[in-house]
């Protein structure tokens, strides 16, 4: 008795040291883990040190018995602690933590229900068979009354062995609702939506819908841009086209290579799918309004007219004819800086500029070289790549209404990359010395181009990472421009 005395007082001090500890690590899963097994061996050394058998079950009459069976009990629940940490230490699917929770959940619910019974059984030396049959009527009734609930709970746990989601993609069900998935539990699933709120979804009701996942297999996603030509030229010829805008676009990824199709011919017209894909589901938005803005500029450049159903002509009544013969005074009304511009002024801005052509894959100026023209792209696509260290940075890609050699002309700064044409390219060259008078008259002129260049040496920055560039704002870059031309 004595040495059952010294047992059951070992193990009360144990447990007193060990409950009040494992609380404060209750959120650090290794030392809790190390703490557990650390129990685990010590009540097991101490039973067998004794001669005792914590898994037989024995009598449980009078103090010493009760007491000797407290601590088997206490064995016991160590080793569900033991192996509930443990799961929720090494249980991790496809590395992400919070993907097998409800399966982690369920296991652990397992653990604690199988040491339950054991107690019962080994310790206490009740029947289980007698137990779970009287629990049995019970059962069916609180089934009965938590129908939903369970239906959501069992719900929860086949989507979580299925994983059709994980935490982290976007989804979209079949009326339309979409979002990412930031949480799941027993009851329900998590989105957080495009508005920024969060929508609360019953497992149940998931697993019945048809469901849409746009991060699996990776979280790039296609999108389809489709547009009605009318039959000016061939569907050959406008696909063309359209290809050429495409290349232009900087919110699609570059593989695999986005591509178009001529999905229809009649007489509406000529139907065009322009068809891409994004890094992720969030930037469609952004993607699908650079390709329509595409779109329209490479039609205009190209004497291109959208059809009746699709977006409205670029020019009431423009023709295919007279939308072909784009010119000097064209092409700069189509450049939103000289939008200001009287007509008259623009037309005498016109009269000095130059028509250059530049074939499919010309270097139009090296990297670290000032250009001394303006130009501006009447029809084609220009990209802009940098060089360090062996390696190419694409910076931007111009098409037609868009402009370069701004920060030549007007700060005598070096281009930061090499600029090339990506296809052929027309363009008009306006020398700086014509510009200089315009400068003059119109100094709003300076302010517009000031903020295009903070633009884009704001875009450069962020792509290289240069900490310690030149100011960029655009206050400080009209102030450096003004002083140069004498402003």
């Amino acid at each position: 008795m004595p040495i059952l005395s010294e047992l059951v007082i070992q193990v009360v001090l144990l447990l007193a040291f060990s409950i009040p500890l494992r609380f404060r690590l209750r959120h650090q899963t290794k030392p809790k883990l190390i703490l557990d097994a650390a129990v685990f061996v010590t009540l097991s050394s101490l039973f067998v040190s004794r001669g005792i058998e914590p898994y037989r079950p024995g009598a449980v009459d009078g103090l010493d018995a009760a007491s000797i069976a407290m601590a088997k009990a206490a064995w016991w629940i160590s080793i569900s602690l033991l192996l509930v940490t443990t799961v929720r230490k090494f249980l991790v699917f496809d590395h992400s933590p919070r993907e097998g929770r409800l399966l982690r959940d369920l296991l652990s619910g397992v653990i604690y229900i199988g040491t339950a019974l054991s107690i019962v059984a080994y310790v206490f030396n009740v029947p289980v068979g007698t137990l779970i049959a009287t629990s049995g009527v019970f059962a069916i009734v609180l089934g009965l009354a938590l129908q939903s609930t369970l239906n959501d709970v069992f719900s929860g746990i086949a989507l979580n062995l299925g994983r059709p989601y994980i935490v982290g993609d976007w989804i979209v069900l079949d009326d339309n609702l979409q979002g990412r998935v930031i949480e799941t539990n027993w009851r329900s699933t998590h989105l957080l939506n495009g508005t920024n709120d969060i929508v609360i979804l019953p497992n149940s009701i998931l697993a019945k819908a048809k469901l849409t996942n746009y991060s699996s297999p990776d979280e790039s996603h296609g999108i389809v841009v489709t547009v009605l030509f009318q039959p000016t030229e061939t569907p050959e010829v406008i696909g063309d086209v359209m290809k050429t805008a495409l290349l232009g676009c900087t919110s699609i990824v570059r593989a695999p290579a986005p591509g178009v199709a001529i999905t229809g011919l009649d007489g509406d017209g000529v139907t065009i799918d322009l068809v891409g894909r994004v890094r992720d589901v969030t930037r469609i938005s952004d993607a699908r309004n650079e390709i329509y803005d595409l779109v329209y500029r490479h039609a205009r450049s190209a004497g291109l007219l959208l059809g009746p159903t699709g977006l409205r002509p670029f020019a009431s009544g423009c023709t295919a004819k007279n939308a072909a013969g784009v010119g000097a005074l064209d092409c700069l009304s189509s450049i939103p800086l000289f939008h200001s511009l009287r007509e008259e002024e623009r037309a005498a801005l016109s009269e000095a500029m130059k028509r250059v052509v530049f074939p499919k894959g010309s270097v139009i100026a090296r990297q670290d070289t000032a250009l001394t023209s303006l130009l501006l792209i009447q029809k084609g696509v220009v990209i802009v790549e940098r060089e360090s260290g062996g390696r190419y940075t694409e910076l931007t890609r111009l098409s037609p209404g868009d402009f370069f050699g701004e920060r030549g002309v007007l700060m005598g700064s070096l281009e930061a990359g090499e600029i090339r044409s990506l296809t052929a390219v027309t363009a008009y060259e306006i020398m700086k010395d014509n510009l200089t008078p315009l400068f003059g008259k119109r100094p709003e002129l300076v302010e517009d181009l000031g903020f295009v260049l903070a633009q884009r040496l704001e875009k450069e920055k962020q792509l290289l990472d240069h900490r310690n560039s030149e100011d960029s704002t655009p206050v400080s870059l009209s102030v450096k421009i003004r002083s140069l031309f004498g402003l």
